[in-house]
């Protein structure tokens, strides 16, 4: 298994900046993409950004621009930075990594337990 494990979240005031890192650990052979995702009080969990191995980026149309992913792969690590923070970007952020399993076409899923990054005045 891979463990997925976010820091970085915080409380912030609008218009300020943060990072958000994510570092996998465990059983490791090659993670195909990792990215962000987020879930505010009383929505679904939705697409923040996602980034693959070869450094192909994806991210919501709501947020380019303000928010920019980025992997050192020698390190496991996926990081989000986020600019002119809104209120509207409160919610749990949750990494995750997706890796496929060895000998099969099956490709797991896994996910972080969250950061809250809590933006107000």
């Amino acid at each position: 298994q891979v463990q997925l494990e976010e820091s970085g979240g915080g409380l912030v005031q609008p218009g300020r900046s943060l990072r958000l890192s994510c570092v996998a650990s465990g059983s490791i052979v090659s993670i195909n993409t990792m990215g962000w995702y987020r879930q505010a009080p009383g929505k679904q969990r939705e697409l923040v950004a996602t980034i693959t191995s070869g450094g192909s980026t994806n991210y919501a149309d709501s947020l380019k621009g303000r928010f920019t992913i980025s992997r050192d792969n020698t390190k496991n690590t996926v990081y989000l930075q986020m600019n002119s923070l809104k209120p509207e970007d409160t919610a749990v952020y949750y990494c995750n990594a997706q890796q496929r399993r060895k000998f099969t076409v099956i490709l797991d899923t896994y996910w972080g337990q969250g950061t809250q990054v809590t933006v107000s005045s």
